[in-house]
């Protein structure tokens, strides 16, 4: 039998990060000692009270269904988090997921037709191309690599992409994969773009926590931005909980209304008992999410001054935990030259959108780190 398979699913290809880290899981299954530097995953555990919360939670029974779009007890947290970063949302504007993929994917999948423009900011997160076109989407797209990385030089090139032909925006700040925070001036020439050509913006957040002697505003809350912005977080990076897969978006009433029907007919709910952790996380785990910035702080800083000891200028951005490493032009090769040749694992920036790099992550130990820089020279990859 063969089977006809739909086109919205042929229309992209794997995840380029889980591809590489696929393939380190195999050399380390054979025994090859290799420094995975490929996924953007914490190296630290889950905080033990998050932990003791989904515990207490499993022991109290809650195992069951909850409410399609989230518990009340954590969407109300959700919103006071929100508040805080200067929003205003109340809990029927919520949706809580399992996980921030599936939270963009019930976005993409609630706003694009077939044909609708999205405009992304390169390089950007792999997933983002792969949902817009199995929403059937077209894409646009501007480089931001000749402003080492940043969105205000930019924002000609921008209005350039962008026209009412435009349906959304992608903002990704912090940013995956250049750990760029865009400046408030940005934000604004965004909001500028968006309300002359009526585009809908998703504000991608999910390292707004990790940041480096700079805060990341939210772009919601910047003038004329609440009603036509879409705010996306989750609990992945900040609280070191990947697996737990929790995540949440909110915006408009009216785009929770339909987005909440994909929701319902699809994951039903997040995991009961994780919906209780996150509770925990958001209220009580200030110091722990201090701890883990600070180690990413000093990482990327050692990282920097060991690729600048071997002659090689790497752009340094001021969150989230990567850094894209100016490599050959065929990046492609490079990155399966040096996990093949040095058991070093990286992700080839054309999976982002910007040949000629490769992204790191600096999620790992500063042993492994300089290990990896090591192993990168000693094999002619530097």
């Amino acid at each position: 039998m063969n089977m006809d398979f739909a086109s919205r699913v042929q229309r992209v290809e794997p995840s380029a990060t889980l591809a590489i880290s696929n393939l380190a899981a195999e050399l380390e299954a054979d025994g090859v000692d290799v420094v995975d530097l490929s996924v953007g995953e914490p190296d630290f555990d889950t905080p033990q009270n998050v932990k003791d919360a989904a515990e207490d939670a499993l022991e109290a029974g809650e195992t069951g269904y909850t409410p399609s779009n989230g518990i009340p007890e954590l969407k109300e947290a959700i919103a006071a988090k929100l508040a805080d970063d200067g929003l205003d949302h109340d809990t029927d504007e919520i949706i809580v997921t399992p996980g921030g993929k599936q939270a963009l994917f019930e976005i993409f999948m609630s706003l694009i037709d077939d044909g609708d423009e999205v405009c992304l900011l390169d390089p950007a997160w792999v997933s983002y191309e792969a949902m817009v076109k199995m929403a059937g989407g077209s894409l646009a797209r501007v480089d931001l690599s000749p402003h080492d990385f940043q969105l205000e030089p930019a924002l000609d090139a921008l209005g350039e992409a962008v026209s009412d032909d435009t349906e959304i925006l992608v903002v990704n700040s912090p940013s995956n994969p250049t750990g760029a925070v865009y400046s408030d001036a940005a934000l604004e020439g965004v909001r500028d773009l968006a309300v002359e050509h009526d585009i809908t913006v998703i504000s991608d957040e999910i390292y707004k926590e990790i940041t480096y002697g700079v805060d990341q505003t939210s772009l919601g809350a910047i003038d004329g931005m609440a009603d036509r912005t879409v705010t996306l977080n989750g609990f992945s990076k900040a609280y070191a909980m990947t697996g737990w897969r929790l995540g949440y978006f909110a915006g408009p009433e009216e785009l929770i209304d339909q987005a909440g029907k994909l929701h319902s007919h699809s994951v039903s709910c997040a995991v009961n008992f994780v919906q209780h952790a996150g509770v925990e996380a958001l209220e009580n785990t200030d110091e722990a999410v201090v701890e883990m910035r600070d180690a990413f702080e000093e990482r990327r800083d050692m990282l920097a001054d060991l690729f600048a000891d071997h002659g090689v200028d790497v752009p340094v951005g001021d969150g989230a935990f990567y850094m894209m490493l100016p490599v050959d032009d065929d990046d492609q090769a490079w990155c399966e030259g040096a996990i093949e040749d040095a058991h070093v694992a990286t992700v080839p920036g054309s999976a982002f959108g910007t040949p000629g790099y490769a992204r790191l992550s600096y999620a790992a130990s500063k042993e492994r780190l300089q290990e990896g820089v090591e192993r990168l020279a000693e094999h002619g990859y530097l």
